[in-house]
């Protein structure tokens, strides 16, 4: 093992950003395969029969899986290695996304789309960009994290705009085969490219000159994950967190991604060009959680998170009243809203480790991101269920905007705690 005291000269190009380019594609992928369904819920509907609150039990088992694997995936990850790790779930959403094709029932539907499709893409989530910018760089972390996590709008960018075109064109069958062998051609290069540690090139990280000690976990990753949990649970940091990502989950891919498209459809505008508005949020969210990363390596993350909420809280009010004002309504919301779909990300990573310990930052946040799946399952169903209900979202995308507002408020509390906590919070084994 090499001494963290050994001082290394910085290379000219740091190999970090070899592993931020490969994780960048990863979650992409990912990312573009968890949104899918939101194109496929008017097809469905139409061959199937199935209803908009089916569908979101699907989805809702799908966007949960995503967020609860996330913990376990960190202890995976650290257990296994971050190559075996991701080679692994890149591979059960290939067969699992491929075998979507031959469903015909909606049991069918939620074990492979829910549960295989879900799980798979909780191992390609946010945590693995947590985990990645926590190992690989020293310096710029903040902005490495909010590229990492601007990559899963980048995602709806570039998948769903096609994928809507495949829906129609040539069925949605042919929308999981295309998904499949995204993630599929990504094995290879995952393989070759992707490194554990910086150490095991012999590298600093990004930014730091001496080598960083690899440490030797022999705990069950099961039990690594739980351990965190109850630590967490202690924490009025934790809840705090986990209370306003809950929200942002909410407000985000459970209800705008899974359901702008339908929401669209109800007024007349083809799936195609509501898939487009998601691109756009994708093109904006791009900018805007880059620029979340670089602001929170300079600013005070409690208040940029107080900022983006409320925006997204007064978007999300002005949503419903955005189609009556056609195109150019939607357009004017997509950008305003796209700003900041997940710039979230980087100042809680950031409170997560002040709270937690650099060390825990990763494992902490894949709880705190379970919280975040879990309300945006919630919202997927429920959102589906006032759909069938009343055939409107509108009572969906006020509740969500006025959660948003309370979300804001919560965001300035974290890290108000008393002197004699400070320092409780051990550092991983």
């Amino acid at each position: 093992m090499t001494s963290s005291a050994e001082i290394r000269p910085a290379p000219r190009f740091h190999y970090a950003w070899v592993i931020a380019a490969v994780t960048f594609v990863v979650l992409l992928v990912g990312a573009g395969v968890r949104a899918t369904p939101g194109v496929l819920i008017v097809p469905w509907e139409k061959e199937f029969g199935w209803s908009a609150a089916t569908i979101g039990i699907a989805i809702a088992i799908n966007i949960f899986l995503y967020g609860m694997i996330g913990p376990f995936a960190v202890a995976i990850i650290e257990r296994f290695g971050l190559r075996a790790s991701v080679c692994s779930a890149l591979l059960v959403l290939a067969v699992g996304t491929s075998a979507t094709s031959l469903m015909q029932t909606p049991w069918q539907m939620m074990l492979l789309w829910g549960l295989v499709v879900g799980s798979g893409s909780g191992m390609v989530a946010n945590v693995l960009g947590a985990t990645v910018a926590g190992r690989w760089f020293g310096q710029r972390r903040g902005l490495v994290l909010g590229l990492l996590t601007a990559s899963s709008a980048t995602g709806q960018l570039v998948f769903l705009p096609l994928l809507a075109h495949l829906a129609v064109d040539h069925g949605w069958r042919t929308v999981s085969f295309t998904v499949a062998g995204a993630t599929l051609v990504l094995v290879p290069l995952v393989w070759l490219l992707l490194r554990d540690r910086p150490s095991d090139l012999g590298l600093p990280r990004y930014g730091e000159t001496a080598l960083q000690p690899v440490p030797v976990l022999t705990e069950n990753p099961a039990k690594r994950a739980l351990r965190g949990l109850a630590m967490g649970v202690r924490s009025k940091d934790f809840w705090l967190l986990a209370g306003t990502f809950f929200i942002c989950g909410a407000s985000t891919n459970g209800l705008v991604g899974t359901h702008l498209i339908p929401a669209c459809f109800d007024h007349g505008i083809p799936e195609v060009t509501a898939a487009g508005l998601l691109a756009l949020m994708g093109i904006c969210d791009l900018v805007g959680t880059t620029a979340s990363g670089w602001l929170t390596d300079r600013f005070d993350s409690r208040k940029l998170l107080a900022w983006y909420y409320a925006l997204r809280g007064l978007s999300l009010i002005f949503l419903p009243y955005s189609f009556d004002l056609n195109f150019y309504g939607l357009s004017l919301f997509a950008v305003f809203y796209g700003l900041d779909w997940i710039a979230t990300v980087p100042p809680t990573v950031n409170l997560a480790g002040k709270a937690f310990g650099e060390g825990n930052a990763a494992l902490m946040f894949g709880w705190i991101a379970a919280a975040h799946q879990i309300g945006a399952a919630s919202a997927a169903w429920l959102a589906g269920v006032a759909r069938t209900g009343s055939g409107t979202y509108t009572q969906a995308f006020v509740a969500a905007g006025i959660l948003c507002l309370v979300a804001a408020m919560m965001s300035l509390f974290v890290g108000r705690r008393p002197e004699a906590e400070v320092g409780m919070h051990p550092q991983p084994a």
